[in-house]
């Protein structure tokens, strides 16, 4: 157990929690590794390993229209494998470092955030594309979508902590370069 003075420090200023915490983390990483498993088992039908695709309240074939769709295949690789890459990014990224690491780490935290933010973007437009291009639904894809809209929120939480640990850094006059990249004795001066 660690003193209460380290605790109450890697809380951020102005903030009632530490966004950094495994409480705050390890939910985030179990839903990328669910999301990841969803998107690799589309990804694998987008790539003709496995034959078709369960659903089970769109039917496999409606399901099938969408991840066939010219949308899916828009990029060099089918958006299931795209959505595969995120999540893995994200469940690495999100057990990576200690409980203060918007603050040590910022370079990590803003990867993971970017690997969060602009996935749940990408998943809301898609959603959207399945009725008005294809006429179809798919519901794992729906499922995806929904999981990388839930992490948004609470990845963000410690983007922001280390963004405004960064500001305060600049204030300070140092540099906010190597403190991105976790210099610690810049980390130790700036609270």
């Amino acid at each position: 157990m660690k003193p209460m003075e380290n605790v109450s420090s890697e809380i951020p200023p102005g903030w009632d929690y530490n966004p950094s915490t495994w409480g705050q983390r390890l939910p985030l990483v179990a839903v990328a590794v669910v999301g990841l498993g969803i998107s690799l088992y589309l990804g694998l039908y987008q790539l003709r390993i496995i034959p078709s695709v369960w659903d089970p309240f769109f039917g496999s074939a409606s399901s099938q229209k969408v991840l066939n769709s010219p949308l899916s295949r828009l990029l060099p690789i089918p958006d299931a494998l795209l959505g595969a890459i995120a999540y893995g990014v994200d469940a690495i990224t999100g057990v990576f470092g200690r409980t203060g690491r918007w603050k040590t780490l910022p370079w990590l935290v803003v990867l993971f955030g970017v690997a969060v933010g602009p996935m749940g973007t990408v998943s809301v437009l898609l959603v959207i594309a399945q009725p008005i291009l294809e006429n179809a639904w798919c519901t794992l894809c729906l499922i995806s979508a929904a999981i990388s809209i839930a992490m948004i929120g609470p990845a963000m939480d410690e983007v922001l902590a280390s963004l405004q640990f960064l500001q305060r850094v600049k204030r300070s006059g140092q540099s906010v370069w190597k403190a991105f990249w976790g210099n610690k004795a810049i980390i130790s001066t700036v609270r």
